[in-house]
């Protein structure tokens, strides 16, 4: 006998049915399409569960405020993840450029019963603590944007990030010494010292200007990636170096600084030629607006990918221990049709 039911009757079993915890699918994904690199080196699983994430807590631990566009794009990412994965529950934080908090945050998350943790770690250091206590409960991490000191495969699994490991600093120097003819004295507003990013786009910079005799860094200084330290920070070397005529943000929120104090010293946008990093929407508009020439992407959409190598660990599959996303270079020749098609962040 055949038995006919309602399609009310079919949504009312569905949801049944998730409500007492049937798993269901992850999204499939290409993940060749959002990298351009993915290391041989692995770690797996010895011990896998088969688990779906639709049954797991996931702690995501966000390292500085929202406010910075970046920061807002990469919580959104993963917060949007975590339900395309219907993740039974995603535990945030957000440790407001605090390195203890960010600490206290993941042992927090560990104890309200994360089985796995996303992690945006603040530094390069000082998340040992805790590691460990993730470790000794089998809690596997994945870390984004920023590399931080431990062991891969038994500290945290995996590092995703940009290729801010000289390639983002040699792009914009390329770039800068295209808007400047090869000839320019250079201003370098850096990111907080001492920290990774900030390392590798110095000495990124550095190399890349090598190829270019003609340009010259008169002063750097840093920003601590904040939009008023980067705009105090501009107007003093406007003041000690009037005959800059070029700059170079280590990021977006340094660059929207230095265009103020710029603008507030009576400079016209491109007068003075600027490379930055990070490729957000208000960036990109820079571009088209005449005050920023080139602008290297750093692409905050980690969460699927992050989900998708968590899935990958508990079925035993291996998890590359370095994945460098795909970004994207946005110049006054693309700009424009980039914000028409919405891409920039």
């Amino acid at each position: 006998m055949m038995i006919f039911r309602s399609a009310s009757a079919l949504g009312a079993m569905a949801a049944v049915l998730s409500f007492v915890g049937v798993a269901r699918a992850a999204p499939a994904l290409d993940t060749t399409k959002m990298t351009q690199m993915q290391s041989k080196a692995v770690c797996v699983n010895p011990h896998p569960t088969h688990v779906n994430l639709s049954k797991l807590v996931v702690g995501f631990s966000q390292s500085e405020s929202n406010a910075n566009p970046f920061r807002a794009g990469e919580t959104k990412s993963v917060r949007d993840a975590a339900k395309a994965f219907h993740v039974r529950r995603l535990i945030y934080t957000n440790a407001h450029s605090n390195q203890s908090r960010q600490v206290a945050d993941v042992e927090n998350m560990i104890n309200q019963g994360a089985q796995a943790l996303i992690i945006a770690p603040l530094d390069s250091t000082g998340l040992q603590p805790a590691f460990a206590q993730a470790a000794a409960k089998h809690i596997p991490i994945l870390t984004l944007d920023r590399r931080t000191a431990g062991s891969k495969c038994s500290d945290y699994l995996s590092f995703l990030g940009s290729n801010f490991y000289f390639k983002q600093g040699e792009i914009d120097a390329r770039e800068l010494a295209k808007a400047t003819g090869g000839h320019a004295m250079v201003a370098e507003i850096q990111g907080a010292y001492g920290n990774s990013v900030e390392v590798a786009r110095t000495k990124g910079f550095a190399a890349g200007l090598k190829a270019y005799p003609g340009m010259k860094i008169v002063t750097e200084q840093t920003g601590n990636w904040f939009t008023t330290d980067a705009q105090k920070v501009m107007s003093q070397i406007l003041l000690a170096h009037p005959n800059v005529n070029a700059v170079y943000a280590q990021a977006d929120t340094m660059a929207f600084g230095a265009i103020t104090a710029l603008r507030d010293a009576g400079k016209k946008p491109g007068q003075v030629k600027i490379v930055s990093i990070d490729g957000t929407r208000q960036g990109v508009q820079d571009i088209v607006d005449g005050w920023i020439y080139a602008d290297d992407e750093t692409n905050p959409r980690f969460g699927p990918i992050a989900f998708h190598e968590l899935q990958n660990w508990f079925d035993g599959k291996p998890v590359p221990r370095h994945i460098v996303l795909t970004d994207h270079i946005y110049t006054p020749a693309n700009a424009a049709a980039a914000l028409k098609n919405n891409v920039p962040f």
